[in-house]
């Protein structure tokens, strides 16, 4: 019967997020936001999600005041999502605040809040993980704490092999001090 019950869980979330999508294809930000708050999605006045967005679970998705949330954005609610007052979030970037444990023998699903502080500059196509926070004021051109990323990311994963680095070229690393701290393969 559980899995039953779960299997319905599951079909009629499928449907909601159909909707959602179909949505996200009509060029009204009003009727778009409307349809956006009727399946639980907390807007702030003034804020503003363009085409072609998806969405996982929208009641836990909360949009402060006067953000922006680009086109084509994946916001995952399956645990917390929270943005900030005057966000900006461009093009394509996905939010996902749930995972599966690859060092589980079961592969099981786990979740983190995501939260957006204030002030916050997010570029294009961008991939926020579970359990991230971007303090207040974070983006945009200032120089980047790249080193301190990298180490961060190692303490949350187990044994990686080398680590994949994406960022700005045109931004200054400003902790080039910690690079002595990795001991894996930076590409």
């Amino acid at each position: 019967m559980d899995r039953l019950i779960r299997r319905l869980k599951t079909v009629f979330w499928e449907a909601a997020n159909f909707k959602l999508r179909v949505t996200g294809y009509i060029p009204s930000h009003l009727f778009r936001r409307f349809v956006y708050r009727l399946f639980g999605v907390k807007i702030g006045k003034g804020s503003a999600i363009h085409m072609f967005a998806s969405f996982y679970y929208p009641r836990n998705i909360v949009i402060g005041e006067d953000t922006i949330i680009g086109e084509g954005a994946v916001l995952d609610g399956r645990d917390k999502l929270i943005f900030g007052n005057h966000v900006d979030v461009a093009t394509q970037v996905m939010f996902y605040n749930g995972q599966h444990d690859i060092h589980d023998q079961s592969f099981k699903a786990t979740f983190a809040p995501i939260v957006v502080e204030d002030y916050v500059f997010i570029g294009p196509r961008a991939i926020i993980l579970p359990g991230v926070t971007i303090k207040k004021g974070a983006g945009g051109d200032s120089p980047e704490n790249v080193i301190e990323a990298i180490l961060t990311g190692l303490k949350k994963v187990r044994k990686p092999d080398n680590v994949i680095l994406i960022a700005d070229n045109w931004a200054k690393v400003r902790d080039i001090l910690l690079l002595s701290r990795i001991k894996v393969p930076v590409r």
